[in-house]
């Protein structure tokens, strides 16, 4: 094993973990996660092996589909040396024909850690709570940690550091925005969440966000013009309009966050230093431009590559 791949584990003790939230982690947890996650980068791209997970098994359960979580995962997992295994719905139906605590249990007995990819958050934090390994969220409505800490592997590499950068979220409060402002919060980082009436995030989120944020010298910040959050930010965020599940509110969502899209002229008016993100699937046109999504300030797809780094130490750490 590389050597600054063994030094990062032996630093953490998160053996057993789940992680449901950024927020369950304190700022020590955050930033060891992605110092190893920068060592295990690292270490793919000097192709030296790091099978820290030999002989262990990891069930992905995917309620929801998807392109870039099961690609991640699975290649992540089979080079940290274990085995994947997915389960689509058609494979397991959560609460269907067979209850939640059992199934923890019974996949408890079969593999070292579930990842679930899913609508509800109580699933997930029910899976951790019956069974006796750990569980990964890949994704739920309100969630998405492991979205969240590759955004902040990513500023860290493009920005040199995370405390004080500036980030502006611009679109839907939904679960993008939560974990950013989560991982923000254990940052140190300025998040500004720009959103229209209507749309912005879950208040006992931020609340608890910007209580963490108190601890670090971060902050969370809410506001409904984006013209003049974007100015003299380090990075602009944005998501789709309309996320899985709501595609009959499409139009609807469209004419209401058709000011918050992402184009050339609101990144000229941030600056030319400023970089862009979006955790993908792109709907070009709509939250952001083809022109921006392929422009020099655009670190989209090293944020998409990063979803496996940052997925891999969340794994390395836990399963251990």
């Amino acid at each position: 094993m590389p050597e600054k791949i063994h030094s990062c584990l032996s630093e953490l003790d998160l053996t057993g973990r789940s992680f449901l939230t950024i927020h369950d982690y304190s700022p020590e947890e955050v930033a060891a996660l992605l110092d190893l996650a920068a060592a295990l980068k690292d270490a793919q791209k000097r192709r030296a092996a790091h099978p820290v997970l030999a002989g262990r098994a990891v069930a992905m359960i995917f309620m929801k589909t998807s392109t870039r979580t099961r690609v991640s995962f699975e290649i992540g997992i089979e080079q940290l040396g274990a085995q994947p295994m997915f389960l689509s719905a058609n494979d397991i139906q959560l609460r269907v024909g067979e209850t939640i605590k059992d199934t923890a249990n019974v996949m408890s007995r079969y593999v070292d850690c579930i990842m679930i990819r899913t609508f509800a958050q109580k699933d997930v934090e029910d899976l951790a709570e019956y069974g006796q390994i750990p569980v990964i969220n890949g994704l739920t409505d309100t969630h998405h940690p492991c979205q969240g800490m590759a955004d902040a592997l990513t500023v860290r590499e493009h920005c040199g550091k995370l405390e004080g950068v500036k980030l502006v979220y611009s679109g839907d409060g939904n679960n993008v925005a939560h974990s950013l402002a989560e991982v923000g919060a254990k940052t140190g980082m300025h998040i500004v969440i720009c959103t229209p009436d209507g749309y912005g995030p879950d208040m006992d989120i931020v609340a608890r966000a910007q209580a963490d944020a108190a601890e670090t010298g971060a902050s969370i910040e809410l506001t409904s013009d984006l013209q003049a959050a974007v100015q003299g930010a380090d990075v602009i965020y944005t998501d789709t309009f309309t996320s899985m599940g709501e595609e009959t509110e499409h139009d609807v969502r469209l004419a209401a966050l058709k000011a918050y899209q992402v184009n050339m002229d609101l990144v000229n008016r941030a600056g030319p230093q400023v970089k862009v993100m979006h955790c993908l699937p792109a709907h070009w046109g709509e939250e952001i431009t083809e022109e921006v999504l392929y422009s020099p300030n655009s670190v989209v797809f090293d944020q998409a590559e990063n979803r496996m780094h940052a997925q891999k130490a969340i794994m390395a750490a836990v399963i251990r």
